[in-house]
């Protein structure tokens, strides 16, 4: 159970030993007693308290003045002031202050347990949303895309210039291409780079799941509902959510969402205060959203809200120049992950894996390289290394490959090593396993200059 620490501060002892006797009866509530404000400040610097219930006349420093020096030390403590003066003014200056709120003397013990429990579910809800921002952004590392292609160079100059802005964005491609990633590049490049970068695939969840995860729900909103929770659009406030799968979500949820997008603010489950919530919006889906809405499956209002800029992205069938520059970057990435020293693939990996279809993209590469890596005992991936039906799609090649002399063979792979990168001499040398000094020799002897 979560445990709370209470500061009680009164300069009546008496006051103080009671307020004590009487929260200490909750076994998560741990007090301590001061009978001024500078004792209890000093003791503030040693241990952060959740909860201040402190005598608005103290006898050197006011309750007040202890309620600005608490909230600039500890932010996220609530401060309850005790007055015997139970007047209006003093509770109307005491909550724009900044107090949760105010009890007045004598001190009802039963309705100071329930604002004091009152006050602590703030407490647990605002540390709730500090602990999930902090692990949304620990989770935010630079983005790595991989490409030199031309129409990876297209995605990247769209990039460079929508990030900046405040527009929602949607991505469409196919599963595997890595849709996040770019997702994950505009958080970063943009002005809320600092903020909460969150992410929900919408894909096989029921309307109801999609709403609690989406727009979190109020303490008692349902059975089980013990605690209030702060779902993914509120606890992405200022930054960026990534709703992955769009094109999945139930049809009645596309209206609740639709709803956000105009007026940005939402109702948890249960809840009645409309929250205004400033998040950047960006979508993404592996089908043709724009297809669904002329087959009516999609909300043609909803894709006109999302899709005001439209990031397309290739499959990886599509951009195969890029594949040995993606192949090297999996080589790294498993050799360092497995303690490994493999530093290349052989040409017979390099000719089976750039005619392959790819038809999982990128992150089907990806699984084929680590796999490869974690199997091999040399320095390089081998065919052996590979799946076996990517080993029979090369016997059936060498197969039907019409008879070539060893000579022709290497002036044949040597030259599509060079058309894949541009002939940039070091990249394709380090492909090949050559010195650079070597290769220009073969170049020359192939008339390959």
């Amino acid at each position: 159970m979560e445990r709370f620490r209470i500061a009680v501060i009164d300069d009546e002892p008496i006051i103080g030993r009671e307020i004590k006797r009487g929260l200490s009866k909750e076994p998560h509530y741990e007090v301590e007693t001061f009978l001024d404000g500078e004792s209890a400040l000093q003791r503030l610097e040693q241990m952060d308290f959740d909860l201040l219930l402190c005598d608005l006349r103290l006898p050197a420093m006011s309750g007040l003045d202890v309620l600005h020096a608490a909230r600039r030390r500890v932010p996220h403590c609530e401060v309850i002031l005790i007055t015997a003066h139970g007047s209006v003014d003093s509770a109307i200056e005491a909550i724009r202050a900044g107090a949760f709120h105010y009890v007045a003397k004598p001190v009802k013990m039963a309705d100071l347990r329930l604002l004091v429990k009152r006050a602590l579910e703030k407490v647990t809800l605002v540390r709730e949303k500090e602990a999930l921002k902090e692990a949304l952004f620990s989770q935010n590392r630079p983005a790595e895309i991989i490409g030199n292609s031309k129409t990876m160079l297209n995605v990247f100059r769209l990039i460079e210039k929508v990030a900046p802005l405040d527009s929602n964005v949607l991505i469409q491609g196919e599963s595997g291409t890595g849709k996040e990633m770019i997702a994950l590049a505009l958080h970063q490049r943009s002005g809320r780079r600092q903020q909460p970068y969150v992410s929900f695939n919408c894909g096989g969840f029921t309307e109801e799941l999609i709403t609690n995860e989406l727009f979190g729900h109020e303490k008692g909103a349902f059975t089980g509902a013990t605690e209030t929770k702060i779902g993914l659009l509120e606890a992405a406030h200022r930054g960026t959510i990534f709703l992955d799968e769009i094109g999945e979500m139930p049809a009645t949820m596309q209206v609740k969402l639709l709803r956000f997008v105009e007026e940005r603010t939402l109702l948890r489950v249960g809840g009645v205060k409309p929250l205004p919530i400033d998040v950047r919006l960006v979508a993404a889906s592996n089908q043709d959203l724009k297809e669904m809405v002329r087959a009516h499956t999609f909300r043609e209002d909803l894709y006109y809200r999302l899709n005001v800029v439209m990031i397309p992205l290739p499959p990886l069938r599509a951009r195969p120049d890029d594949i040995p520059l993606l192949i090297r970057c999996f080589l790294e990435k498993y050799s360092r992950a497995f303690g490994k020293e493999v530093k290349g693939a052989s040409s017979e990996v390099l000719d089976i894996l750039s005619r392959y279809p790819f038809p999982g993209n990128v992150r089907e590469l990806e699984n084929i390289i680590e796999r490869a890596v974690a199997l091999s005992d040399e320095p390089e991936i081998s065919a052996r290394d590979l799946p076996s039906d990517l080993r029979e799609l090369s016997m059936r090649s060498i197969e039907a490959a019409p008879r070539l002399t060893l000579e022709e063979m290497e002036r044949k792979y040597i030259q599509e090593v060079l058309i894949k990168t541009n002939y940039r001499k070091s990249i394709a040398a380090e492909i090949l396993g050559l010195p650079r000094t070597t290769l220009w020799r073969k170049m020359k002897q192939h008339g390959l200059e």
